[in-house]
C-alpha cells in the first residue's frame, strides 16, 4: 500500500510540467541584508554589524510564483510594481521560467519592501535581528481604479490556458473577488452584469461556457470576501482572528472552525495550516483529514512557508490530485522549505526525494 501511494505521488509530480498556473497578487521585494557581529555599541545596547551583502528575492505573490516555477509548472504572474529601482530589481529577481508580461509597472506606485537584517559570526549561522517594512502612500481613488482595470486586463489574458489561479492577497486592497470575477468575464468575452456561484465554486458570468480554472486563495486580511472559491489555505492564527476563537490543542474547536469556514465561504475545500501540528483539510460531506507534520520539527525559518504550501497545493490540483493528495504534497513541501533560510523554494526533485 505504501508503495502504491509513493507511485501515485510520483505520477502526480511527473505531471507538474504540464500544469498551467496563474499567480495573481501582491508582489513584495524581500530584501536580506547580511552582516557580521563586531561588537556592542557604546552609544546604545545594540549590536554593531559589519555589512557583508544585500540580496533581493521575490516575496508575497512573487514567492508563490517562484515556488510554482521551481516545481516545474508553467506560471503566469499578474501583479504590480512601481517604476522605482526596487521594482526593477524585483522584476529582475523573478524566475526566468515565469511569464511576467502580466506584471504592471505603475507610475506613482511604490514597490513594497520587507528588509530583514541577519547577523552572525564568521563560523555561525546568521539569525534575523530585525525586520523593516516599507510601503508607499495610499493610492488615490483615480490611481486605484486605473490600476485595477490594468490588472483585470492582464489577468483576463493570463486566464486563457490556466488550470489554477492562485490569489495571493497581502492586504493591498487590489485583489478583490470583484476583480477576479470581472477578469473571468473579460476572458470569456462577456460584459459582466451579475455573477452567481456555481456548485463547483466559481465567480463567472452565467452565460460563460468556456474553460473555468480552479480558484485558490491565500488572503491575509480579506478572506471573508472570497465566497465561492475552490479552496483556501489560511493558517490557524488567521482562522482564529477571523472567527474570534482560540483553537490550540482543542480538536472540537478546530472542527467547528473548519466547518464554519466551509459554510461561510461556500468552497470545496479549506486547508488550515497549523505549524508544528501539521494541517487539517475540510471538505463538505467528508471527514476531516488531519495531516501530521513531516520531517524534522527543528525549524530554521518560516519565511514564505505559506506561499510554498499554496503553490504546491495548486500545482498538484492542476496535475489531477485530489484535495487530500494535494494537501499531503503541500505538507511535504512545507516541511522542506522551513528547513531552509530566507525566502526559499522546493523543487520537484526535492519533493520526490522526500516522499520516497
Amino acid at each position: 500500500m505504501k508503495h502504491m501511494t509513493e507511485q501515485r505521488y510520483a505520477e502526480l509530480i511527473a505531471r507538474f510540467a504540464k500544469a498551467h498556473v496563474v499567480v495573481a497578487g501582491d508582489l513584495i521585494a524581500d530584501e536580506f541584508l547580511y552582516g557580521q557581529v563586531e561588537r556592542v555599541s557604546r552609544e546604545a545596547p545594540v549590536l554593531i554589524l559589519k555589512y557583508d551583502t544585500t540580496e533581493i528575492l521575490p516575496g508575497g505573490a512573487g514567492n508563490a510564483a517562484n515556488n510554482v516555477a521551481a516545481l516545474g509548472a508553467k506560471v503566469n504572474v499578474v501583479g504590480v510594481v512601481g517604476r522605482d529601482e526596487t521594482g526593477g530589481r524585483l522584476l529582475g529577481a523573478m524566475p526566468t521560467r515565469a511569464n511576467t508580461r502580466g506584471i504592471v509597472r505603475a507610475a506613482g506606485y511604490v514597490t513594497p519592501v520587507k528588509t530583514r537584517v541577519l547577523a552572525g559570526g564568521v563560523h555561525s549561522a546568521k539569525q534575523q535581528v530585525v525586520r523593516i517594512d516599507r510601503v508607499g502612500p495610499a493610492l488615490t481613488s483615480r490611481q486605484h481604479s486605473a490600476l485595477v482595470r490594468r490588472l483585470e486586463d492582464a489577468l483576463a489574458l493570463a486566464l486563457a490556458d490556466a488550470d489554477v489561479v492562485i490569489v495571493s492577497d497581502y492586504g493591498s486592497g487590489l485583489y478583490t473577488p470583484d476583480l477576479i470575477a470581472r477578469a473571468e468575464a473579460k476572458a470569456a468575452g462577456k460584459t459582466p452584469r451579475s455573477f452567481r456561484t456555481r456548485p463547483q465554486g466559481r465567480w463567472v458570468d452565467p452565460t460563460y461556457v468556456g474553460r473555468v480554472p480552479m480558484i485558490l486563495v491565500d488572503s491575509r486580511y480579506g478572506l471573508s470576501g472570497f465566497r465561492g472559491v475552490t479552496a483556501c489555505t489560511p493558517n490557524e492564527s488567521e482562522v482564529e482572528a477571523w472567527l474570534g476563537v482560540t483553537i490550540g490543542d482543542d480538536p472540537v474547536s478546530l472542527e467547528k472552525a473548519g466547518r464554519t469556514l466551509l459554510r461561510k465561504l461556500q468552497s470545496r475545500a479549506v486547508l488550515v495550516t497549523r505549524g508544528s501540528r501539521g494541517m487539517a483539510l475540510f471538505e463538505p460531506g467528508r471527514p476531516t483529514d488531519h495531516v501530521p507534520i513531516v520531517g524534522s520539527d527543528q525549524i530554521a525559518d518560516v519565511t514564505g512557508a505559506g506561499d510554498t504550501v499554496i503553490a504546491t497545493f495548486g500545482v498538484a490540483l492542476a496535475s489531477g490530485a485530489t484535495f487530500g493528495e494535494a494537501a499531503r504534497l503541500a505538507n511535504y513541501a512545507g516541511g522542506l522549505v522551513v528547513m531552509k533560510r530566507g525566502t526559499a523554494t522546493v523543487s520537484a526533485r526535492e519533493l520526490s526525494a522526500a516522499i520516497s
